[in-house]
């Protein structure tokens, strides 16, 4: 039996409201995004009965498997990928989409278009969340 749930989504696909429901279940807490300013272990370390929705988790896979094994279980929070990455597009502030475009995957002297750095994105954290 899990004893901790975690919702992986790309961000900008209802996970905020996602978490203001699953505040009526009673025997676990929730969160959104509530340990994003940790790193290295204390990152990961939820409490038991647990459900943590943050789009940044997908980068954590691996570390979450280590630490939760089969006492997790793990919801992927879709929208349709077109919609979620025209979202994106629209916050020019997004940091995750500053960091995927700069910094992870594309060098600063290529000029893509918003939305197509966007859909990347989208597909990129989908198939991660898939396998």
């Amino acid at each position: 039996m899990f004893s901790n749930v975690f919702v992986l989504c790309t961000g900008r696909c209802g996970s905020t409201t996602f978490a203001q429901a699953c505040q009526h279940i009673q025997n676990y807490t929730v969160s959104h995004e509530s340990r994003i300013s940790l790193i290295g272990d204390k990152r990961l370390q939820y409490s038991q009965n647990h459900i943590e929705v943050d789009n940044r988790l997908s980068w954590f896979l691996g570390s979450l498997d280590k630490n939760y094994g089969d006492c997790a279980f793990y919801v992927h929070l879709k929208r349709d990928i077109m919609s979620t990455a025209k979202s994106s597009a629209k916050r020019l502030d997004s940091p995750i989409i500053k960091g995927y475009s700069e910094s992870i995957i594309l060098p600063k002297q290529f000029n893509y278009e918003r939305l197509d750095i966007c859909i990347d994105y989208c597909n990129t954290v989908t198939a991660n969340i898939e396998l």
